[in-house]
């Protein structure tokens, strides 16, 4: 443990709960925390990076923003679970699909994370490393989804240091059915790798759950403001995912 606070979050180990979730976008965790905790308190703040505090049906929940990217999910994922006593770690966020099978709004479960990013390299194995979820995060939350009748799906999710790509105009390119989408790879967003990782190294857990934000194929997305407030069936299917880890 460490001296308290950190460079990037002002609170103590006390002030988080043994699960976090953590969505991308701090408005998204005060939407998160004023919508469904109870006796929700702010812990943190750095940044603008809004951490908060409270009571799902009598369970203690963290929320927390993680930021964009791996660098920044990297940064709050490591410190909460190395200096702060996390235990589970949730991403909830949006990702853009890759299948058409897959539909928008619906919800995707990272049982791995594929990346183009070198965050791996830092550990200097002697080979490729396979960054995977909490199988008992997974199976927790792919149950309760089942039982809330969610329309999910379990795979491999693509987390990309880029959004903007100087390919993007290349037919059948980046992102494209040649590529990931021939792997199976379901869906890409930015930061699942970096939090998997982290988790495997701090013997901790973690899982990335994503609503479909964007279509890849259909060209089919939704605004910022929906992103923000809409996508409720995935936190409370989170809120609840945490409810039971906790027993």
């Amino acid at each position: 443990m460490a001296n308290f606070p950190t460079p990037h979050i002002a609170a103590t180990p006390a002030d988080f709960a043994r699960t976090v979730l953590m969505p991308g976008d701090p408005l998204r965790a005060k939407f998160i925390a004023e919508t469904f905790l109870e006796n929700a308190r702010l812990v943190n703040n750095v940044r603008g990076i809004q951490g908060y505090t409270g009571e799902y049906e009598g369970t203690r929940v963290s929320v927390m923003a993680s930021g964009m990217g791996i660098p920044s999910i990297g940064i709050y994922s490591y410190e909460l679970y190395n200096f702060f006593g996390v235990e589970n770690i949730m991403r909830i966020g949006s990702a853009g699909a890759m299948n058409e099978n897959i539909r928008v709004r619906d919800i995707v479960m990272g049982m791995g994370a594929c990346t183009n990013s070198n965050f791996a390299h830092q550990y200097h194995l002697p080979g490729d490393f396979a960054a995977i979820c909490s199988y008992k995060m997974l199976k927790t939350c792919a149950d309760i989804a089942d039982g809330m009748g969610v329309r999910y799906h379990v795979g491999n999710l693509l987390s990309s240091d880029t959004f903007y790509n100087d390919m993007a105009d290349v037919p059948n390119g980046y992102l494209s059915e040649v590529s990931w989408r021939k792997m199976g790879v379901m869906a890409v967003e930015m930061e699942a790798a970096g939090l998997y990782m982290n988790a495997a190294r701090a013997g901790k857990n973690a899982l990335a759950i994503c609503t479909i934000s964007d279509h890849l194929i259909t060209g089919e997305s939704t605004s910022s403001e929906e992103r923000q407030n809409s996508f409720t069936e995935m936190m409370e299917l989170a809120l609840k995912t945490a409810k039971k880890l906790d027993v």
